[in-house]
Protein backbone atom coordinates (compact mmCIF):
# COMPACT_ATOMS: atom_id res chain seq x y z
CA UNK A 1 0.00 0.00 0.00
CA UNK A 2 1.26 3.10 -1.08
CA UNK A 3 0.30 6.60 0.77
CA UNK A 4 1.05 10.30 0.23
CA UNK A 5 1.05 13.00 3.12
CA UNK A 6 0.67 16.74 2.60
CA UNK A 7 1.95 18.96 5.35
CA UNK A 8 2.77 22.79 4.90
CA UNK A 9 -0.30 24.89 4.09
CA UNK A 10 -1.62 27.03 6.38
CA UNK A 11 -3.07 30.91 6.55
CA UNK A 12 -0.30 33.62 5.09
CA UNK A 13 -0.31 37.38 3.85
CA UNK A 14 -0.54 38.77 0.42
CA UNK A 15 3.49 38.43 -0.12
CA UNK A 16 4.24 35.78 1.88
CA UNK A 17 5.85 32.39 1.64
CA UNK A 18 4.98 29.25 2.67
CA UNK A 19 6.98 25.56 2.09
CA UNK A 20 4.46 22.71 1.48
CA UNK A 21 6.01 18.91 1.87
CA UNK A 22 4.55 15.69 0.37
CA UNK A 23 6.09 12.28 1.70
CA UNK A 24 5.61 8.75 -0.23
CA UNK A 25 5.34 5.79 1.86
CA UNK A 26 4.95 1.85 1.48
CA UNK A 27 5.82 -0.51 -1.04
CA UNK A 28 7.28 1.83 -3.41
CA UNK A 29 9.84 0.53 -5.99
CA UNK A 30 10.69 3.66 -8.20
CA UNK A 31 9.27 6.57 -8.51
CA UNK A 32 8.60 8.71 -12.12
CA UNK A 33 7.47 11.82 -11.12
CA UNK A 34 6.21 13.71 -8.42
CA UNK A 35 3.76 17.19 -8.14
CA UNK A 36 1.71 19.57 -6.77
CA UNK A 37 -1.88 20.50 -8.29
CA UNK A 38 -4.52 22.40 -6.78
CA UNK A 39 -8.22 23.18 -6.60
CA UNK A 40 -10.03 26.46 -5.36
CA UNK A 41 -13.49 26.10 -5.29
CA UNK A 42 -15.98 26.28 -8.63
CA UNK A 43 -12.47 25.58 -10.47
CA UNK A 44 -10.79 22.67 -11.99
CA UNK A 45 -7.90 20.93 -10.28
CA UNK A 46 -4.55 22.43 -12.43
CA UNK A 47 -1.43 21.55 -12.13
CA UNK A 48 1.23 23.72 -10.68
CA UNK A 49 4.11 22.34 -10.80
CA UNK A 50 6.01 18.54 -11.62
CA UNK A 51 9.85 17.24 -10.73
CA UNK A 52 11.18 13.81 -13.30
CA UNK A 53 14.01 12.63 -12.52
CA UNK A 54 15.42 14.86 -15.30
CA UNK A 55 13.35 17.99 -15.02
CA UNK A 56 11.01 19.88 -14.05
CA UNK A 57 7.98 22.06 -15.08
CA UNK A 58 5.97 24.80 -14.01
CA UNK A 59 2.72 26.69 -14.64
CA UNK A 60 2.61 29.70 -16.43
CA UNK A 61 1.02 31.56 -12.78
CA UNK A 62 3.88 30.25 -10.63
CA UNK A 63 6.77 30.65 -12.91
CA UNK A 64 9.80 32.65 -10.50
CA UNK A 65 7.51 32.34 -7.75
CA UNK A 66 7.37 28.80 -6.70
CA UNK A 67 9.97 26.31 -6.63
CA UNK A 68 9.46 22.31 -6.58
CA UNK A 69 12.39 19.86 -5.34
CA UNK A 70 12.80 16.46 -4.42
CA UNK A 71 14.41 14.49 -1.71
CA UNK A 72 14.80 11.12 -3.59
CA UNK A 73 16.15 9.07 -0.41
CA UNK A 74 13.44 10.34 1.46
CA UNK A 75 10.64 10.08 -1.24
CA UNK A 76 9.57 13.37 -0.25
CA UNK A 77 8.95 16.33 -2.71
CA UNK A 78 8.36 20.05 -1.90
CA UNK A 79 7.24 23.08 -2.96
CA UNK A 80 8.50 26.87 -2.07
CA UNK A 81 5.94 29.20 -2.52
CA UNK A 82 6.83 32.87 -2.59
CA UNK A 83 5.46 36.19 -3.50
CA UNK A 84 1.79 34.39 -2.44
CA UNK A 85 -1.02 36.64 -3.91
CA UNK A 86 -4.83 35.69 -2.88
CA UNK A 87 -5.53 33.84 -6.26
CA UNK A 88 -3.23 31.16 -5.60
CA UNK A 89 -6.27 30.38 -2.30
CA UNK A 90 -6.84 27.02 -2.81
CA UNK A 91 -6.14 22.67 -1.84
CA UNK A 92 -2.94 21.60 -3.42
CA UNK A 93 -2.44 17.73 -3.91
CA UNK A 94 0.62 16.13 -3.87
CA UNK A 95 0.13 13.19 -7.00
CA UNK A 96 3.03 10.82 -7.88
CA UNK A 97 3.32 8.59 -10.69
CA UNK A 98 5.30 5.31 -9.24
CA UNK A 99 5.95 1.60 -9.31
CA UNK A 100 4.70 -0.46 -6.48
CA UNK A 101 7.47 -2.85 -5.63
CA UNK A 102 5.37 -6.27 -5.38
CA UNK A 103 3.49 -5.56 -9.10
CA UNK A 104 6.21 -3.51 -10.90
CA UNK A 105 2.57 -1.74 -12.07
CA UNK A 106 3.15 2.32 -12.41
CA UNK A 107 0.09 3.88 -11.30
CA UNK A 108 -0.52 7.42 -10.08
CA UNK A 109 -1.45 8.58 -6.66
CA UNK A 110 -2.95 11.31 -5.11
CA UNK A 111 -2.56 12.82 -1.37
CA UNK A 112 -5.70 14.23 1.17
CA UNK A 113 -5.05 18.03 0.09
CA UNK A 114 -3.78 20.57 2.37
CA UNK A 115 -5.15 23.80 2.09
CA UNK A 116 -3.13 27.31 1.69
CA UNK A 117 -5.34 30.54 2.15
CA UNK A 118 -3.73 33.84 0.79
CA UNK A 119 -5.38 36.42 2.95
CA UNK A 120 -4.67 39.82 4.91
Amino acid sequence: QVQLVESGGGLVQPGGSLRLSCAASGSIFSISAMGWYRQAPAKQRENVAIITNASTHYADFVKGRFTISRDNARNTVYLQMNSLKPEDTAVYYCNAVLAEATTRRVRNYWGQGTQVTISS
